[in-house]
């Protein structure tokens, strides 16, 4: 089946709709490192960097002699308004439109949608809930969809991460709510952990690491295995440079603390009176989680949020990766890190934006399975 990856990012959704079998002749991403990323580790699909609201005709992107079976994405519905006075939280003032007017101009026999789940207890400005104005432009649209909250950390991924996924069928085939979502399955039979997934990786220190690197061990478990593939060098392994301040800090804080549990003397400084304590202090902020547990979510400020478990420094890239269950095969360009006014996605900021491959790989999976069994 042919598939259109829209808001694509760096591609953990093309990923997994790839791992199932699926063709992505076109993808669309209007950030030129998230694209590059994306066309880097996708070289059979036609990567379009450019912002959609500026796409007039969608089915000319499409290669002649391709028909397209579905359409997929993650539109920012939330807090994002076209123009000046409008309900800013009214998905129908967002990019959210896009998605539907594509969905409308190529007519794909399904779309999957995927968001954050706060979108389902969202109200807009009059009072409607976010969620039914959404099912309703998809009912306006010809599709009868439903949507569901899925835990990546059910579907193999080493991370508890809840997203509503949104799936929509055409009027005209058989429609089957019952059947569109798959059931979680386990490595081993046991969710797995953060040191399930990256323990194999070598343990370098704060600034040590280098852009390409041997495994300096071999994989303990079936999820290093499974994401080590036949991949014999290591990408985006490169630790961040921290402070003697700032290392000494982490090497207080304990599994299962953060920032928020440190002495005065290790607390964030003022910026410009390092002799005073910034007064800030917030609870996910150098976070060190349990390496015997699944990670809580990586969100794409997460080079700041988390600790590694055993080590003093935050993560690197591909640790991240290795906890979205990005295949170490998996490249990621732009820089590791960006500074607040520049424009483009870090590395760090299109992990935690992507959807986790194996949780992709699982619902696309059962997409396949549905058309097949109608």
């Amino acid at each position: 089946m042919n598939i259109i990856d829209l808001f694509a990012g760096c591609g953990g959704l093309s990923t997994g709709f790839e791992m199932a079998g699926f063709n992505i002749p076109v993808a669309i991403e209007k950030d030129e490192w998230a694209s590059e990323t994306y066309r880097v580790n996708h070289p059979n699909t036609k990567v379009i960097t450019e912002d959609i609201t500026k796409i007039a005709d969608p089915k000319s992107l499409i290669p002649d002699g391709i028909n397209i079976d579905g359409i997929i994405g993650g539109p920012p519905c939330q807090g994002f308004s076209l123009s000046g006075k409008r309900d800013p939280k009214d998905p129908r003032n967002s990019l959210f439109m896009d998605f539907v007017r594509f969905i409308k101009e190529i007519n794909p026999k399904f779309f999957m949608m995927e968001n954050v789940p706060g979108i389902l207890s969202m109200k807009t400005a009059s009072n409607e809930y976010v969620c039914d104005l959404i099912l309703d432009e998809y009912d306006k649209a010809g599709y009868n969809a439903r949507y569901k909250i899925l835990n990546a950390a059910e579907y193999g991924v080493p991370q508890s991460r809840t997203r509503v996924i949104f799936i929509g069928i055409r009027k005209d085939i058989n429609f089957k709510p019952d059947e569109l979502y798959p059931e979680g399955f386990l490595f081993g039979e046991k969710q797995i952990t953060i040191d399930d997934a990256i323990m194999d990786l070598p343990q370098i220190e704060s600034s040590q690491g280098t852009e390409e690197q041997k495994y300096t061990k071999k994989p303990k478990t079936d999820y290093q295995k499974w994401i080590r593939g036949d991949n014999e060098v290591i990408k985006n392994h490169v630790a961040m440079r921290h402070t003697t301040r700032l290392i000494e800090r982490f090497k207080t804080i304990k599994a299962g603390q953060s920032l928020a549990d440190v002495s005065e003397e290790h607390m964030q400084r003022k910026r410009g009176d390092a002799s005073k304590t910034s007064g800030k202090v917030y609870s996910q902020n150098n976070m060190r989680p349990f390496g015997n547990k699944p990670s809580p979510t990586i969100a794409a400020s997460f080079q700041s949020n988390f600790i590694h478990p055993h080590l003093n420094r935050n993560y690197t890239a591909r640790e991240a990766a290795r906890i979205q269950s990005f295949p170490d095969w998996y490249e990621f360009r732009g820089k590791r890190t960006t500074m607040s006014w520049e424009k483009n996605l870090s590395q760090y900021q299109q992990i935690g934006n992507a959807v986790p491959p194996l949780l992709a790989r699982e619902i696309a999976k059962n997409i396949a399975k549905y058309f097949e069994n109608i």
